[in-house]
């Protein structure tokens, strides 16, 4: 079994793998999971796929130096209010040599049945 990365327990195959097949996320936990999942494997075309229109870049340069070595993945809240959620979350990765921790408080909105990633900001 291939564990998924988005720390779930799950294999790939049932876990983020359907969503970056097409799948609709259920829930804005599930799409911020899947995301991070993405970025691991630098599946670009799903991550802005899942941006919402109004803040999605036109592209990401994930090649470009200096590449992260992504580590590991800590939900630490998660709240749904209708169509609009937010899920705190730590994001750990290496570059260089030098471990990092992305602190975010991600903000998503739900439109059509699909959940988007709209911004974050980072926690100090």
């Amino acid at each position: 079994m291939t564990e998924c990365p988005c720390g779930s327990g799950k294999a790939y195959a049932q876990c983020c793998q359907r969503y970056h097949n097409g799948e609709a996320a259920p829930s804005a936990e599930v799409l911020m999971r899947s995301r991070y999942t993405a970025f691991v494997l630098e599946l670009e075309p799903y991550l802005l796929a899942t941006w919402h229109a109004d803040t999605r870049p036109d592209k990401l340069d994930m090649q470009a130096p200096p590449k992260p070595r992504w580590l590991g993945l800590q939900v630490k809240r998660h709240v749904q209010d209708g169509e609009h959620g937010t899920v705190e979350f730590v994001a750990r990765y290496r570059i260089g040599g030098h471990a990092h921790r992305l602190h975010e408080i991600s903000r998503f909105v739900c439109e059509d049945g699909h959940w988007y990633y709209v911004d974050g900001s980072f926690v100090e």
